[in-house]
């Protein structure tokens, strides 16, 4: 029987095995799982672990002696945004409200979906079919430019950028509240205590160092308008730092934001430039895109409301 082998990037780092592998392999229950991870049949990094054992980004695991049927992700005809496109790779740009990959209760309709349609078997598989091509995530209501790669080798050539901090990342945001001056945002982040769906700073041992640079580029009266560059890669990170110093991202309900007047159910968060090395050269690749809809949208409302109230 073959064997699976998963690879775990910082969207999986914190979280249990025994929950990782149940989310992607269809038809085996959990108590099964850790039943196979006690056998041994499932190891990480060529060792025995325990079902509780906390998965860390690039942790190799290895499932093999037993059904390992992974769930079923159905091509879609979905229009995908594509930005750049090479033999090895693409660069899309995601719209807000759809999500990266699928998830348990969602296997329709996600970016994933849209890469299989048009790509089939031309995408890397190292993380299963549920993540095809998928090397850095997007949140459903972030919107912006995600790579994808079209092969494993590109893959690895791609994660090891963002594992080096080689590849820039960077962020446009309105976010409540007034910040007067440029900040570096260095607070750990791991799981939260109680609500394993978010994120949280943690100042224990299982905080994850995460640094996040802001540049202000224009102030409210309530609001700012910021610049965010990624110098690590945590899950939530841009959320979870904004909201820790008290100024979440406009509509970011996860986090904190409270009820505002502006006609927008999503968050006013986008990936809007991106620098990368091209795979297997010394070529650099340089993207920027406009701002979408939804910040356009937001910073108008609140200009015309700074002119009213002068």
């Amino acid at each position: 029987m073959d064997t699976q082998k998963f690879i775990i990037d910082y969207n999986d780092d914190g979280k249990r095995i025994d929950l990782f592998l149940s989310e992607i392999m269809s038809n085996i229950s959990r108590s099964k799982i850790q039943s196979q991870i006690k056998k041994g049949t499932i190891l990480v990094n060529n060792k025995t672990i325990k079902p509780s054992y906390t998965l860390s980004e690039n942790d190799i695991i290895t499932c093999s002696d037993f059904e390992t049927e992974l769930n079923y992700i159905p091509p879609q005809n979905i229009p995908l945004d594509i930005i750049y496109e090479d033999d090895n790779m693409l660069v899309v740009n995601k719209p807000s409200g759809m999500l990266t990959h699928p998830t348990t209760t969602e296997k329709e309709n996600t970016l994933v979906n849209a890469l299989k349609f048009k790509f089939g078997e031309n995408l890397s598989d190292i993380n299963g079919d549920f993540r095809r091509g998928i090397l850095h995530r997007l949140d459903r209501n972030t919107s912006g430019l995600l790579m994808v790669a079209k092969n494993n080798q590109a893959h690895e050539f791609l994660a090891n950028q963002i594992k080096e901090k080689t590849a820039i990342r960077k962020y446009l945001a309105v976010v409540k509240g007034v910040i007067d001056e440029d900040l570096i945002l260095d607070y750990p982040i791991g799981r939260h205590k109680t609500q394993p769906q978010k994120m949280d700073v943690v100042f224990d041992e299982k905080g994850k160092p995460s640094l996040t640079e802001l540049r202000v580029l224009e102030k409210f009266k309530e609001a700012t308008f910021v610049e965010l560059t990624l110098k690590t890669g945590r899950t939530h990170q841009i959320r979870v730092h904004l909201s820790h110093i008290g100024h979440p991202v406009y509509n970011d309900t996860l986090y904190g934001f409270g009820k505002i007047k502006i006609k927008t159910q999503e968050q006013v968060l986008e990936a809007y430039k991106l620098k990368f090395t091209k795979p297997f050269s010394d070529e650099i690749i340089e993207l920027e895109i406009p701002m979408d809809e939804k910040l356009t949208r937001v910073l108008n409302y609140l200009k015309q409301n700074e002119l009213k109230e002068k």
